[in-house]
């Protein structure tokens, strides 16, 4: 399933900041159901990957004590108006799905 995901760049305090929001459960796996009484299984995502100019720059490693749909903010040094991001991500049921943009600032 493709999940939607929104990524924009801003500067930031002299950095460029790339946030990223993707649109996902993020369920821990200790929640009922009411309706069926039963467990939610866990669904979370747990690596975050961001690129710039081809190369990963940062990593973040996720839990379960993460909100749903979560944004989640990295800060480069070294971005100029015009380079390229890529921002992925892989949850612990096998999805994934990325995002690329330019840095606009």
């Amino acid at each position: 399933m493709a999940r939607k995901m929104k990524l924009r760049t801003r500067e930031q305090g002299g950095l460029v900041e790339v946030l990223v929001v993707v649109k996902h459960p993020m369920e821990t796996g200790l929640r009922t159901d009411k309706a069926t009484k039963k467990k939610i299984p866990a669904h979370f995502i747990q690596n975050v990957d961001l690129e710039h100019n081809g190369k990963v720059v940062a990593t973040a490693h996720l839990g379960i004590g993460i909100s749903e749909s979560p944004l989640i903010g990295f800060r480069l040094k070294d971005g100029k108006p015009g380079d390229p991001v890529k921002v992925s991500w892989s949850d612990n049921k096998g999805e994934s799905g990325s995002m690329e943009a330019v840095i606009e600032l």
